[in-house]
This record gives C-alpha cells, structure tokens and sequence, in this order.
C-alpha cells in the first residue's frame, strides 16, 4: 500500500500588528478675534481727531457768538441746516434735493473725466516713459499745460461742446491727467533693466510686456498719480460746477451764496471734504491691493 503523502499544514503567517495611527498635520491656527485690540486700534486712530473737531468747534462757537460775527456759529448751522444734516436724500422737486444725491450727481460727472484721464494718463505716460523722442517732444508742453489753472480751460469747453455737462467733465479731464501721466512715465523710467532682459529672453511682444512687467513694475507710481488726479478732479468739479449750474454740489454753494445761507455753505464744505477723504483713501486702497499682488508675482 503506498505510503500517503504526509502533508504539512502550513499555519498562516500572522502579520505584526503595526498601529496604523493618522497623525494629523498641525494646521494653521485660527486667528483669535482680540476685540481688546481692534477697540485700542479704533482709540487710537479715532479719539485724537475727534478731540481737535471738538476744540475747533469750541473755538469756533466762543469766536462767532460775538456781536457782530459774520460767520455763524455751529450752533446756529445745526439749527438752521438740520434738514440738510439728517435728511441728505429728500427729494422735493427738480432742484430742492438732498446733498447727498447732488453729491452721487457731481461723482457721476467725476468718473466720466477721471476714468478718461487714468486710462489716457496710463497709456500715454507709458510711451513717453519707454520712448526718448517721445519724451522729449511732449514732456515740455505736458509740463506747461499742466500749471494752466482748472476754471481757465472752462470757456474754451463751453466753446467746444455747447453744454455744460460735457464742459464740466472736460475740466475734470484735463485738470487730473497731467500728474497721471507725469507719474506713470516716472515709473516705467525706474523699470529695472533685469525686467526688460527676461522679457528679451522670453520674446515678449509689446502687449505682453505692458501687461506683465510694465504695469506691475510702475503700479506704485501710476497708484500715486491717481491720487493725486482723484483729489484734483473733485476741486475741479466743485469749481466747474459754480459757474456751469446745474444741480451738483458745486452749483449749491453758489446758489446758497446768492441767498445768504452761510450754514448750508458750511454743511455742503463738510460734504465735500468727507468725499473727498474717502475718494483718496479708496484709491489708496486699491493701489495698495494691486501692488500687494504685483509684488507677491
């Protein structure tokens, strides 16, 4: 009988046990909201201007309740402009409105013509910047054209255009393009020749080049210029609106000024000057979000 063939029963291999823990990735740690510090950070920036405003007010109120000041004092201007105070969007009529809509009236006609001076001022700063000849021929009348005082160029516009919108948008225009152009030429100049080397090396063409390197490069001094045209357009306006009517901010105070009403003139200041602040610190904003990001490409 044959032997049987002996088979060996082979005990699975048993694995070690290995312990399969996930170790997390330390994350990035939320921030913590200090509200310690944000109300030290308002205290600090708020409290020191809202205590001049206040001694200018006293200075002002002791100086005007005289008899025989000419001014009024704020007392008077919060009594008689209240409405123009508290209620800045009534509409009562065609030309009885609110400061604030004859403000969104005088915006409308600053972007117009500082929309066209930031794009023209760019694109004609960057040809004077990157061309000699073109630098030379036109830096000189650039720089005699732009001392040419904002209310002079009013009745060559009126000439030109037969209304006063377009005259009014022109004043912006030609007033606010001078310190765009002036600057953006500054800053494709300071371009450094590294940049213009790799744009040799990688064949970029001209439109490839002013996109990429130029704008990127020249932002903080293009972003300077356009402060600079921003506050220039919102002078110009207010004057240009003095003299053309209509119903912006800058028609209110001549025709408060014809009537008599020194506080709403005052009220319609206080306007301007908040707009004013918040057009700069919004261009500012903006500049510093672009060349933040230029920067980091």
């Amino acid at each position: 009988m044959p032997a049987l063939a002996r088979t060996e029963k082979i005990a699975p291999a048993v694995l070690p046990k290995t312990s399969a823990r996930v170790v997390a990735l330390p994350g990035r740690p939320m921030a913590k909201f200090n509200t310690r510090k944000v109300a030290l950070a308002v205290a600090r920036n708020a409290v020191p201007p809202l205590i001049v405003l206040a001694a200018i007010l006293i200075i002002w109120q002791v100086l005007c309740s005289e008899a025989g000041a000419t001014l009024p004092p704020p007392s008077q201007v919060w009594q008689e402009s209240y409405d123009l105070i508290a209620y800045p969007f009534f509409n009562y009529g065609s030309q009885d409105i609110g400061l604030g809509w004859r403000v969104l009236i005088s915006l409308q006609r600053v972007a117009y013509g500082f929309g066209l001076a930031a794009v023209t001022g760019v694109l004609v700063g960057a040809l004077i910047g990157q061309s000699i000849w073109a630098m030379r021929g036109l830096d000189p009348i650039f720089q005699i054209l732009r001392t040419v005082p904002p209310l002079a160029w009013l009745p060559l516009s009126l000439a030109a255009f037969q209304d006063s919108n377009p005259s009014a948008i022109f004043v912006i225009f030609i007033t606010s393009i001078w310190p765009v152009v002036i600057n953006t030429a500054v800053g494709v100049r300071n371009i450094p020749q590294d940049y213009r080397n790799v744009a040799k090396v990688l064949c970029l063409n001209q439109f490839e080049f002013f996109f990429k390197i130029m704008l990127p490069s020249a932002a903080p001094y293009i972003f300077t210029g356009l402060r600079i045209g921003i506050g220039l357009s919102w002078l110009a306006i207010v004057a240009a609106e003095m003299l053309t009517g209509g119903v912006g901010i800058g028609f209110f105070i001549w025709d408060a000024w014809n009537s008599s009403r020194l506080p709403d003139i005052i009220v319609a200041l206080a306007y301007i000057g908040v707009v004013g602040f918040i057009l700069d610190k919004l261009v500012s904003a903006v500049g510093s979000v672009i060349t933040r990001g230029a920067s980091a490409n």
